[in-house]
């Protein structure tokens, strides 16, 4: 029987409780196929994830992100895919592993422009961002976006998706000091930012807002929408929050909750076919990476944890 090495963990904790194993390479059933994995994107819900934010049921093999080739089923031998697993890494195993076998429906192409590594590096923050801007929030040329917590992963990946769909941008970051493709850039240092937003809008405030932070910068969202704007929400820390709601009904603003971790596979795998054509043509740009070898998934855990504005991805050797 051929063994695939891959990484568990048996207990919450940090890097250190990764465990490298070896588990068995099952025979892919007729509406599967069966991957070999070139690259692993680590994303910070990894870590959060194996210090047991969502309390995973123990062992697990962690990681949502990946890209590869198909070795076998469906008859898609040969063909080179990206994915970003249901529920992988918490109700399943993930994608820490040498060999990845999953219903077909649920893979698509990899762009052909992306090599493995970037590719592997897409899935979470772009659907995140995808679904959130698309999906819930119907997003339409020429309205005006704000994006709050522009500078990290999917803040980065919602500039480009609103920039392809031909919205205008307003990123609000404590962190970055330019950010491409966004139109306007605004401190969250600054006391009043969300004046400063409604003021790049001639004073009607703009159309819709993701929010990816909560906490502190929830209702001060609230505050930049114009009346019937809509605001998207999918991270809170910490996870309650207060707000005027005398306002917000009286702006009959709407806010719209996005659980990326609650997509299907089948609605991940549309959402990256969709993202496929704006590699493709240009107009979306993957995030820079640093690789590591997969036996140094520690290192790498690590990495993405005290960095959390960087891309770590795993890498096989190709041999």
């Amino acid at each position: 029987m051929k063994l695939a090495k891959a990484y568990s963990f048996s207990r919450y904790g940090g890097p250190e409780v990764l465990t490298p194993i070896e588990i068995p390479v099952r025979e892919p059933l007729p509406d599967e196929v069966l991957i070999r994995v070139a690259a692993i994107g680590i994303n910070p819900s990894d870590v959060k994830n194996v210090a047991g934010y969502f309390g995973t049921r123990l062992p697990r093999i962690p990681g949502r992100d990946f890209a590869g080739v198909i070795v076998a089923g469906a008859g898609r031998q040969g063909e080179e895919v990206w994915g970003s697993g249901p529920g992988f890494g918490v109700d399943r195993d993930g994608a820490f592993v040498e060999y990845l076998c999953v219903p077909s429906s649920w893979v698509g192409k990899k762009p052909s422009c992306l090599s493995m590594e970037a590719a592997a590096a897409v899935g979470v923050p772009y659907v995140t961002a995808w679904s959130a801007l698309i999906v819930a929030g119907g997003l339409m040329p020429e309205e005006t976006v704000l994006i709050v917590g522009a500078a990290g992963a999917v803040g980065r990946a919602a500039i480009h998706i609103a920039r392809w769909r031909k919205a205008r941008v307003i990123a609000v970051s404590r962190s970055a000091s330019a950010l491409p493709g966004a139109d306007d850039l605004i401190s969250a240092r600054e006391p009043d930012w969300p004046r400063r937003v409604v003021g790049l809008t001639e004073g009607k405030g703009v159309d819709l807002a993701l929010d990816t932070i909560g906490g502190e910068f929830f209702e001060p969202c609230l505050k930049t929408l114009r009346t019937g704007g809509r605001q998207l929400a999918i991270a809170s820390h910490p996870p309650v929050v207060s707000f005027n709601l005398v306002d917000f009904f009286h702006g009959a603003k709407r806010l719209i909750g996005v659980d990326s971790m609650a997509l299907r596979g089948e609605e991940i795998a549309r959402i990256l076919e969709e993202l496929r054509a704006g590699f493709e043509e240009g107009e979306l740009t993957p995030p820079s990476v640093r690789t590591w070898p997969f036996a140094s998934a520690k290192d790498a855990l690590s990495a993405a944890k005290a960095r959390p504005g960087e891309k770590q991805v795993l890498v096989f050797d190709p041999s």
